[in-house]
């Protein structure tokens, strides 16, 4: 019986060596961690009723679906090379996935350059999308080159891109997955990486990865603020008031704090290295980043900004998302 329940209180980390991780966060702890075959995962996501746990896998081409009782793998789902960033629709009825054809990185392969891939001539970037569930294959939706986040209108209506070799973020009907128009940012910045919906949907928050920018976009995409970064922005999310945005600055090594209303910087957290992504803990009260090149998980206080707790012993942690869902950069708007 205790296997069939859904885990609660805990956070999932993805590790590009090829684990997968479970946290209690009560005891801010490894419960649990498996290592199935072939699965060398990036991208996660849990689903609304926590019943399932999604890796998109680099080195397969390949998504995969663990029920979350014992990380069970039940499902492989398809995609290309180089599969990266997950993201679930607002309704929580669809999973969206990117992959990158022109990747020179590809299966097996180590990247070009660094933690990026930079072939810009090849096919451009796909994002597919499967019913939550049954897995049926739903719209598959052709971006830039180099595409990395997703994120939706907080309507759902339409689905946002980051071509990062483009300079521009990419609009999609997402439901059709038809492609309506794109935004360039080049006057702005270099590479957009990570792309965020406040929770009002009044407007959205862009990382520039190359250039160290930080953006703010109104419901109708034009660009109404423009703010620097510490090097390497990537992952960033909301708090659930809307009234922060928490930006991981990578290369400087900071979790940055700016105010939504003014983009005034208002606080820096020293944290680990390649800590692309984090989450805020279900009770908003602790983030969690996840450290690549530090091997390990750091825990801060989400208000006070003092360090809580270093976890160690993880293999290239790539993604870190929890159930029940809270807002992070990877997991809601």
């Amino acid at each position: 019986m205790y296997r069939s329940r859904v885990p609660s209180n805990v956070a999932y980390v993805s590790e590009e060596d090829g684990a997968i991780s479970v946290l209690d966060l009560k005891t801010l702890s490894v419960v649990r961690r498996v290592q199935p075959q072939e699965v060398a995962p990036r991208g996660l996501a849990v689903t609304a009723d926590g019943k399932y746990l999604i890796t998109s896998n680099k080195n397969t081409k390949d998504a995969a679906v663990f029920s979350t009782p014992e990380l069970r793998l039940v499902k492989r789902l398809g995609l290309g090379s180089s599969p990266e960033f997950l993201k679930l629709n607002p309704s929580g009825d669809r999973i969206f996935a990117t992959f990158e054809p022109s990747s020179a990185g590809g299966p097996g392969k180590p990247p070009s350059s660094g933690d990026t891939d930079n072939d810009t001539n090849g096919p451009p970037a796909q994002i597919a999308s499967f019913h939550i569930g049954d897995w049926r294959q739903g719209p598959t939706s052709t971006a830039g080159q180099e595409t990395e986040s997703i994120e939706f209108s907080r309507d759902g209506a339409l689905m946002l891109v980051a071509n990062e070799a483009q300079n521009s973020i990419g609009i999609f009907n997402a439901v059709s997955g038809a492609h309506v128009r794109d935004i360039g940012l080049t006057a702005y910045g270099i590479r957009p990486r990570g792309v965020k919906t406040s929770p009002t949907g009044s407007r959205y928050a862009i990382t520039m990865e190359s250039s160290g920018t930080l953006l703010e976009m109104d419901q109708d995409f034009k660009v109404v603020k423009a703010v620097p970064t510490g090097a390497r922005p990537y992952g960033l999310a909301f708090d659930r008031d809307g009234k922060r945005i928490f930006v991981a600055a990578a290369a400087a090594r900071k979790l940055q704090v700016f105010s939504t209303d003014s983009m005034q910087l208002m606080a820096e957290i020293p944290i680990g290295q390649r800590c692309w992504h984090f989450t805020f803990t279900p009770d908003d009260s602790q983030i969690l980043l996840a450290c690549g090149r530090s091997n390990n998980v750091i825990v801060v206080d989400a208000n006070s900004y003092r360090p809580v707790r270093t976890i160690e012993g993880f293999g290239l942690p790539w993604g870190i998302v929890t159930y029940p869902k809270s807002y992070g950069s990877l997991d809601l708007p």
